[in-house]
């Protein structure tokens, strides 16, 4: 049976990607894509995701969400995704349209009408739509099998010397969710920097052909150049994707994902800090107990995830 996943993310660049893969693998069930403010305003991102939607054939529900964080100013990250937040890329007209219930409605819908355990939500943003559904319906906590997110790092950040974006944008929605006593597993830049889009992988996916190859070639090209420029580095990090990963490789495995370097630790998320506000505390010291339901990626199989990208890549869409 696949894996029954709902997919909160702010496309983006990367969150494309994850839209794909999420699409594409026979391991995932994607039951649902609900965006929310972050790489850009709420209805870039929405436009965004019902294009690259059309693009995937993804015939799963839409649900726009939250238009800032909880308590903060949005902040958005037009330097690395420009203005569009998928600059570089023509998206083709949505043949999808928006579900009629908002982001935070759908995913409980969906949650408490499932058994539990059954899905697992997978966050590749900020996570103000996942903490206003916890508030609104606390009983999705008992009943979701556990969330695979990506932001945060147990080292450094990249929005600030200690915090990452996703995390930094509503950093108080993260605290309620980490603090929700529910499984999460963080893929945060500790793992997500070790997925490089280097030229050879870029070759590898231009050589697929079709719709979703030229997509990715003009996505990697404008992003890869954006990385270059704000923050020096010579191939682009792919972060999202990595989440959708780690449930296909869990999912594959049977369990415990065996192409990724997961540790169980406490992890903590400061709201209040002066220089550190955004940062997710992540406590590895050997002695401290891991009787926590909160784990950080710190590791992954480069060569097993670029062939599952590829892979989706070259995937034909859904009919």
């Amino acid at each position: 049976m696949p894996r029954k996943i709902i997919l909160d993310c702010d496309p983006g660049h990367d969150d494309a990607v994850a839209l794909l893969l999420a699409q594409a693998h026979p391991a995932i069930e994607l039951l649902a894509v609900t965006t929310v403010a972050g790489n850009q305003s709420l209805p870039k991102v929405t436009h965004n995701a019902l294009g690259v939607a059309t693009l995937a054939g993804i015939t799963a529900p839409v649900a726009a969400g939250a238009e800032g964080p909880l308590v903060r100013s949005a902040e958005f990250a037009a330097d690395i995704h420009g203005d569009s937040g998928l600059d570089g890329v023509v998206l083709p007209e949505a043949s999808v349209t928006l579900d009629a219930r908002g982001a935070v409605d759908l995913i409980i819908d969906l949650v408490m009408s499932h058994e539990p355990g059954e899905i697992t939500l997978v966050p590749t943003g900020p996570l103000t739509n996942i903490a206003l559904a916890v508030r609104r319906e606390p009983r999705i906590v008992d009943r979701v099998r556990e969330v695979v997110l990506m932001g945060g790092s147990a080292r450094s950040g990249n929005l600030t010397p200690v915090a990452e974006f996703n995390i930094a944008f509503d950093p108080e929605a993260a605290a309620e969710v980490f603090e929700a006593g529910w499984p999460v597993v963080m893929a945060g830049l500790d793992v997500t920097h070790q997925a490089l889009a280097r030229p050879h992988i870029a070759a590898r996916i231009a050589a697929a052909g079709g719709p979703k190859a030229e997509f990715m070639r003009d996505l990697l090209a404008e992003y890869g150049r954006r990385y270059a420029d704000v923050q020096g580095f010579e191939a682009p990090p792919v972060h999202d994707p990595v989440a959708v990963a780690i449930v296909i490789d869990e999912e594959l495995s049977g369990g415990a994902p065996s192409h990724f370097d997961l540790v169980r630790a406490p992890i903590a998320i400061e709201t209040t800090g002066r220089h550190t506000t955004g940062m997710t505390v992540v406590d590895l010291r050997p002695w401290v107990s891991r009787e926590v339901p909160t784990s950080v990626a710190l590791g992954l199989d480069a060569d097993w995830f670029w062939d599952l990208v590829v892979d989706a890549v070259a995937a034909s869409p859904a009919p």
